[in-house]
């Protein structure tokens, strides 16, 4: 990479791709965020950062623009500790605006367009938030104007999204997707435009700044609970792309391409796709949304060398004529929820490309362990500890206990990615951690090599008949039938074993299976107490809004059907 001595903090002459134990990992300096950029602007600024579209900015255009828009924002009141927020699709906005928030000491806190109103309202009460980010799309604008005002949100910056592309697409968009734009108060003090935002000439004020300060509000899914908000530093970020950096390995002569489609917004994309790219002065092709023609088309255009996905995009691009979209592609790695097997060997069958599985969390910048590129990768595992990260298998029942080699208990993870705690939640953020270390929810076991293995989250365990059942073992089973594209298991109650597992199934478009044969394929797979007591088929099953596969509305429902049949009900 342009004959630097360092990449990420560490020194990179003799590293390998291969994953590393904490001990073989040299210290991890703490950084800025904003050193990130600087360094890839200083070293590369000629390099394309960004393809959007088809429209390119370089890096020093990135560089450029993000600082004027901390001018702007400076303007705007925005001081350190500042929360604003980023409503955002993939776009160039996000990058930029991304840094000039951390460049003048603010906070980021990440919102999903596609949130409700009465989602978008508890994180910007939760937060604090006194500035939002957003298009000037139908599909966030209107849901934030109703929030101006409210708690102590008072400024909206709207990004014009017909701006962001090139030049024909624009016109295009503007011609055929009017109903989709939101027209913007002409007097109205509340909103900025973005192109007032950045039409400044003044450099920033500079603000004192350390690695251990607040950098990213991210919440976690709020698929159990009320979403709460992990307190991400600059060093926790950082030292997760230096992480990132250490697992992949060297960095070629030429410059990589990371495919960006998952949504900035979520923490696994946050480091991959941004943190790391920036990090590495990759060029980052990014897509606002999943469609899948306009993916493919993109892949081909640009033969990207990294892509980052979750499971449920890979099962989608199983059913897809992929050929050559990823023929360039040497890192692909696999994330956010647990990658089933089938579903991996047939991508791997039909690319030609290798895919790891990685495990992470919100609460850990997100990555704590990822199967090696090269080398040993073992089915259904989610890798040994990343590079400076050390995990731990606690007895649930008494965290005092570390758990033997193969016995399962709760997974706990100790490094410098994890966050300082939770926004505002001492309680929560003191339960979160055992002995220093953060507690994942989730039940697995390390084996002899160090690969952790994860059997289930710890609300998701069925008690059945005083034996524990984990669904994610069963929807593995599931998922071995060729038929099978999505499987989700819950535990539902049962009048004698208190509860039994009852499974969800999606088949692939014109195949036809019937429960008793899916039963009937389980038999050899599961033993007598894992076995689904029934078996519910679904032309889809409920996703997060980042495309994960949810169960909190299977149980919902469940819980609706019972109330619903209960005497005098």
């Amino acid at each position: 990479m342009g004959g630097a001595a360092t990449i990420g903090g560490l020194d990179r002459t003799a590293q390998t791709r291969s994953s590393q134990q904490p001990d073989e990992m040299p210290p991890i300096a703490p950084r800025l965020l904003t050193d990130l950029l600087d360094h890839a602007v200083e070293r590369h600024g000629a390099w394309p950062a960004i393809d959007f579209m088809g429209r390119k900015w370089t890096y020093a255009e990135i560089g450029e623009a993000s600082r004027k828009a901390a001018r702007g924002l400076q303007d705007l009141g925005v001081r350190k500790g500042t929360r604003v927020g980023l409503c955002l699709p993939n776009t160039p906005y996000y990058v930029i605006l991304y840094f000039a928030i951390l460049r003048v000491g603010g906070v980021v806190v990440n919102f999903n367009p596609l949130y409700t109103a009465r989602e978008m309202a508890h994180l910007v009460e939760d937060s604090g938030c006194e500035v939002l980010v957003s298009t000037d799309l139908q599909i966030s604008l209107p849901k934030i104007a109703d929030l101006l005002g409210q708690h102590q949100l008072r400024r909206v910056v709207v990004c014009a999204f017909a701006d962001a592309l090139p030049s024909l697409k624009r016109g295009a968009f503007l011609l055929f997707k009017r109903r989709d734009i939101v027209t913007v108060p002409e007097h109205d003090l509340r909103y900025v435009r973005y192109e007032d935002l950045v039409a400044r000439k003044a450099d920033p004020d500079p603000v004192e700044r350390s690695p251990d300060e607040l950098a990213v509000l991210q919440y976690t899914g709020g698929t159990t609970g009320v979403p709460k908000g992990a307190m991400l530093t600059h060093a926790n970020l950082a030292a997760n792309s230096a992480q990132m950096i250490a697992h992949v390995g060297h960095m070629p002569d030429e410059q990589e391409r990371t495919l960006g489609v998952l949504p900035l917004f979520h923490v696994f994309a946050l480091t991959t796709v941004l943190n790391y790219s920036i990090d590495t002065a990759a060029e980052m092709i990014l897509l606002p949304r999943f469609e899948m023609k306009s993916f493919l088309k993109t892949a081909l255009r640009t033969r990207p060398t990294q892509f980052f996905g979750v499971p449920t995009l890979y099962t989608a691009l199983n059913g897809q004529d992929t050929q050559g979209a990823f023929s360039n592609v040497r890192v692909c790695i696999s994330g956010g929820a647990p990658l089933p097997l089938e579903v991996r060997h047939t991508f791997e069958e039909r690319t030609g490309v290798r895919v790891v599985e990685g495990y992470g969390l919100s609460e850990a910048s997100p990555i704590i362990t990822c199967n090696p590129l090269e080398g040993l990768v073992k089915d259904n595992s989610c890798g040994p500890a990343f590079p400076g990260t050390a995990i731990e298998i606690r007895d649930p029942d008494n965290l005092e206990r570390l758990c033997a080699t193969g016995e399962k208990g709760e997974v706990c993870a100790r490094g410098p990615q994890v966050m300082q705690g939770y926004w505002n939640r001492p309680e929560d953020s003191a339960k979160t951690f055992a002995h220093g270390a953060l507690r994942t929810g989730d039940i697995g076991y390390l084996d002899e090599d160090g690969y952790l293995f994860l059997v289930d989250r710890i609300k998701d365990v069925i008690l059945c008949g005083g034996y524990n059942v984990y669904p994610r073992i069963i929807e593995e089973a599931i998922y071995e039938h060729p038929m099978v594209t999505e499987a989700a298991v819950i535990g539902v109650p049962h009048p004698y074993r208190g509860q039994v597992p009852k499974a969800f199934v999606a088949l692939h478009p014109g195949d036809s299976l019937s429960s008793d044969e899916l039963l009937e394929f389980l038999r050899t797979r599961l033993n007598k107490i894992e076995m689904p007591g029934s078996v519910e088929f679904r032309d889809s099953l409920p996703k997060t809004l980042v495309g994960k596969l949810s169960k909190k509305e299977l149980v919902a429902e469940e819980k609706a059907r019972e109330t619903a049949a209960e005497p005098g009900a």
